[in-house]
């Protein structure tokens, strides 16, 4: 923990900052892509709302009080600027964001940098019709392989909780693929 609040002192001096901030980009890029891409679905999407999460955590990085991890804040902004990405493109073509989510799932068929076979899709498409809440929790344990104590932080909720909205989503993402 010593190590986390020495780094972050790093990021907050100007001296120091923009090194820090190139490790802080170096080490969380590669994770932050694959949490929001697991939540917007799309590449291109998933490089906007990457950059406009770095530039949040930039700008705010003086307000972080260190009562989470950096991990998990920095997720819970990602997590964030995913759903409200997700929320403004469905108010910008005028459809619900559950609509928005049916037509991502299926252009994930042509999408060159999704590697997933039918099984996949299939998943996602169970997934997609999920509410938001069981979605990111599902994400998070299944493709993340996150601590439930991790995701109550990133979330900002209990651990029972998560494990009855984990264990929900389970049961109808079962419920779907084998009745599909």
């Amino acid at each position: 923990m010593q190590e986390e609040k020495e780094f972050i002192q790093e990021l907050l001096d100007p001296k120091t900052q923009n090194e820090a901030f190139q490790k802080l980009l170096h080490t969380y890029q590669r994770p932050l892509y694959h949490h929001i891409r697991n939540i917007v679905l799309n590449h291109d999407d998933t490089d906007d709302v990457l950059q406009n999460t770095f530039i949040k955590i930039f700008q705010n990085l003086k307000n972080f009080k260190g009562e989470s991890k950096l991990f998990s804040w920095m997720y819970r902004i990602a997590t964030n600027e995913s759903l409200t990405f997700i929320k403004q493109k469905a108010r910008k073509l005028k459809v619900s964001t559950e609509e928005l989510n049916t037509k991502s799932i299926d252009n994930l068929v042509s999408d060159v940098y999704f590697e997933g076979d039918e099984i996949q899709l299939k998943l996602q498409k169970a997934i997609a019709l999920l509410p938001t809440k069981q979605q990111l929790v599902f994400k998070m344990k299944y493709f993340e392989e996150l601590k439930y104590e991790e995701i109550a932080a990133i979330l900002n909720t209990s651990v029972g909780a998560l494990k009855a909205s984990y264990h929900h989503a389970v049961k109808k993402i079962e419920a779907y693929v084998t009745s599909n």
